[in-house]
């Protein structure tokens, strides 16, 4: 699909469809808008009173145009009220015009949207990832491909010429969506340990980028307990993944990017039993497949920034090598943890990803993780929750996530919470008090962190969705790799 920057008009295009956006109740045509219906024979106002469209946020509607007109089909979609333009509504709208001309078996589309805020780069990037995140299609493991009819060759964005660049940086960041969202969607006997480190050679390999994989007796050797307690019973060897991307000269920022790396999670002696979702913690690792994903788009971009993206993988499994409730493990760090639950893993191995990235001198990090339940009982599933000591990375995070439409909720740092997560025999157990759960298990986490600015994003709501939303068809999303792009480019 190729996508073009130009400075003609819906008036003087030509092809299959033209999608108009139109804010509410600021539907009569008027100018240029009047001229396209007189051209099209009536074809605009006639749609706007046939489906009594009003311009509502969301709303649609298509028609069919006389025999013989330069454009075959329109598309109106409602941007809401004027005053309330996000650039998510902008990406929302360009998605439903993209998938209404896909439906309608047209080849050649254009859209034409309001510019945000004066920025013609910043409304031509959410209009392409709009467009190429909504068809996004994952066939890799059906008989037969379920998109069998035409599909959209070329999209052109009227009145944005000279978006280029931002278009060439919208389709890098989709690319590591789209990497995301394929890691996220294998299943646990494609995506393992093994091949994400494969992933990660591929990264670098193709995009420059330095990778360094710990093996179990590497990890033996630094002292990361914790993170092996987990790999224990797994037939599959742990790898513990450091990819780098350094820009050339002095970089402006060094950032890290930890993603829980959990490629199935059985629950290991506390297995989770019927009615846990235990079919679908091949998610687990949603964190680590953001954070290679942002690996990729960001060594497509090649900002003057240095990344380190860190991922302790393994699966969490049952068998007669896996540790027991009540074990005592010990953190490269040195701290102690008791095991009281063993599906209470992924904090473990981020444990000693985190005393990892702490030693590189970073300025600032995040981590990325499915890793409470109880995030989801409190904020649903369409929002993260973020967690931070310093504001101004919270803010920074906050900033990043609003560009890129991925919502977050800023929740506390309650020292009080991790008061029950003393333990008798050690330094701390691995989980609290069920009551805000996702808090002390953040609280957990901060145990780890001695000298870095650092942030938790608990991602277990928005990693997947059972239907289509917006621009994410239904399975994986790729959570949170636009929002570590815009925060590693601001």
């Amino acid at each position: 699909m190729e996508f073009r920057a130009t400075e003609i008009s819906a008036l003087d295009w030509s092809g299959d469809a033209v999608g108009i956006g139109l804010f509410e109740d600021a539907v009569e045509l008027t100018g240029p808008m009047a001229q396209l219906d007189e051209k099209l024979a009536g074809s605009v106002s006639d749609l706007i009173a046939d489906a009594e469209f009003k311009g509502k946020e969301g709303s649609s509607a298509v028609t069919r145009t006389p025999k013989g007109s330069s454009i075959r089909k329109v598309i109106l979609v409602g941007l809401g009220k004027p005053e309330s333009l996000k650039l998510e509504t902008l990406r929302r709208a360009a998605a439903t015009m993209a998938k209404l001309a896909k439906k309608e078996k047209s080849k050649s589309l254009a859209l034409s949207l309001p510019v945000f805020q004066d920025s013609a780069d910043q409304t031509a990037a959410a209009i392409v990832e709009g467009v190429e995140l909504s068809l996004y299609q994952d066939n890799r493991f059906k008989s037969e491909s379920e998109d069998k009819g035409s599909r959209l060759e070329s999209v052109d964005l009227l009145g944005l010429a000279g978006s280029e660049a931002a278009i060439s940086r919208a389709r890098n960041v989709c690319a590591g969506v789209f990497l995301a969202r394929q890691l996220v969607a294998a299943p646990a006997n494609a995506c393992t340990p093994i091949t994400m480190a494969e992933t990660a050679q591929a990264i670098a390999a193709e995009h420059g980028l330095e990778l360094e994989i710990l093996e179990k007796e590497d990890c033996e050797k630094l002292g990361m307990g914790a993170f092996l307690g987990v790999a224990l019973a797994s037939d599959l060897p742990p790898k513990f993944i450091h990819l780098t991307y350094k820009p050339e000269g002095e970089p402006r920022r060094k950032l890290g990017i930890i993603g829980k790396g959990l490629t199935f999670d059985s629950g290991g002696l506390n297995i989770k039993g019927a009615g846990s979702g235990v079919e679908m913690m091949k998610v687990d690792m949603g964190g680590a497949g953001a954070t290679l994903g942002a690996a990729k788009a960001i060594g497509l971009l090649k900002p003057d920034v240095e990344v380190h993206f860190i991922s302790a993988v393994t699966e969490n499994m049952i068998s007669g090598k896996a540790m027991h409730p009540g074990d005592i493990l010990t953190a490269s760090n040195g701290k102690t943890i008791e095991v009281n639950n063993t599906d209470a893993e992924g904090r473990l191995t981020l444990a000693d990803a985190l005393v990892f990235a702490d030693k590189l001198g970073l300025d600032a990090m995040v981590d990325l993780a499915t890793l409470t339940g109880a995030c989801v009982i409190a904020l649903g599933d369409d929002y993260s929750g973020l967690w931070s000591p310093d504001e101004k990375l919270a803010g920074e995070l906050k900033s990043a996530a609003e560009v890129a439409g991925e919502k977050v909720w800023q929740m506390p740092l309650e020292e009080k919470y991790f008061e029950g997560m003393k333990s008798v025999v050690a330094d701390m157990k691995n989980t609290g008090p069920r009551p805000g759960g996702s808090i002390s298990a953040a609280m957990f986490l901060k145990q780890f962190v001695d000298k870095t600015t650092w942030a938790h994003l608990d991602i277990a709501g928005p990693v997947w969705s059972d239907k289509e939303s917006g621009y994410n068809p239904p399975g994986a999303t790729g959570y949170g790799v636009r929002t570590l792009v815009n925060w590693v480019m601001s």
